[in-house]
Parts: C-alpha cells; structure tokens; sequence
C-alpha cells in the first residue's frame, strides 16, 4: 500500500515538473501553433490549445488500465497521479484563472491570488519567446502578496 500511495505521490508532483518542461519547451517551441489559441482572443468555448489535453491524459490512461489489469498495482495508482494533477490543472488553469466555466469566482486566498498573477505575467506577451512562469502549481514567491490586504478575486475575464 506504502509504494502505492508513494506512486500516487510522485506521479502527481512529477506532473507539475512535466508540465513546466512541456509548456516551455513544446507548447512555447515547436507546438506553439496549437498552444498560439491560447494567448489570443478565444472565438470560442473550445481553442486548438485543449488538444493538449489528449496529450496529457494519455500516459494517466493507460497506466490505469494496466495497473487495473494487474491486479492494481502501482502503474495504477501513477496513473491515478496523474488524472488527479489533470483535474487539479483543469480546476486552476480553467476554471479558477481563465474561468471558461463560471464557478468559485470569489476567492480570498493568497495561493490563488498567487497563481493567477503568475498566469497573468505567463500572457502577458503573445509572442511565444517572450513569455515567464510556465508552471501551474509550483509558482516564484514573487507573485505572492507582501502585506497587502486580502481582496476578492472577482470578475476576470476569460482571456488576459
């Protein structure tokens, strides 16, 4: 059970590592014409960056269903890993920050504030060299307030 939850562990935390080197490397490199959708003007609900997803959620898959098929072992719990940052990815990046569906529109913690103005520094240049804080979870402390007051994050757009 130990290594288990040990995979779960690790896979989710080497997520946010993955997705730091994807976002700057792939997303921000040679892929950039799909990633371009999303630090511009969406037209749409859905932009050519959520394919992205499918990338993603393909290695968490599979490995759910061969540790699934091996009696649950530990592939299975690295997959859950995974699945898990993905919700987790979906919960900030889409609904917290760029609120693609309107929900948790107030929030008062400095974590969040945190992370959104990470996001904020991530868009705003369009250009695909000129862009900072790749990571979602793991953010600089400079984004963190410094004795400001708490403040309700409310009506943000959906795009910066």
């Amino acid at each position: 059970m130990i290594l288990n939850i040990l995979s779960l562990v690790i896979a989710f935390a080497g997520m946010e590592l993955v997705a730091h080197i994807m976002h700057k490397y792939v997303m921000h490199g040679f892929l950039w014409s799909l990633h371009k959708s999303h630090h511009q003007k969406s037209k749409g609900f859905f932009e050519k960056n959520d394919y992205y997803f499918l990338v993603f959620a393909t290695p968490g898959i599979l490995l759910i269903v061969i540790g699934a098929k091996a009696a649950f072992d530990w592939r299975f719990f690295a997959g859950a890993g995974i699945a898990l940052y993905g919700f987790t990815y979906l919960l900030i990046h889409d609904v917290i920050i760029h609120q693609r569906v309107r929900w948790l529109t107030k929030i008062n913690n400095g974590y969040i504030r945190a992370i959104r103005k990470a996001h904020k520094a991530h868009h705003a240049h369009t250009d695909k060299n000129a862009a900072v804080s790749y990571g979602m979870l793991w953010i600089d402390k400079k984004y963190f307030d410094k004795g400001e007051k708490p403040r309700h994050i409310t009506g943000h757009k959906a795009r910066f």
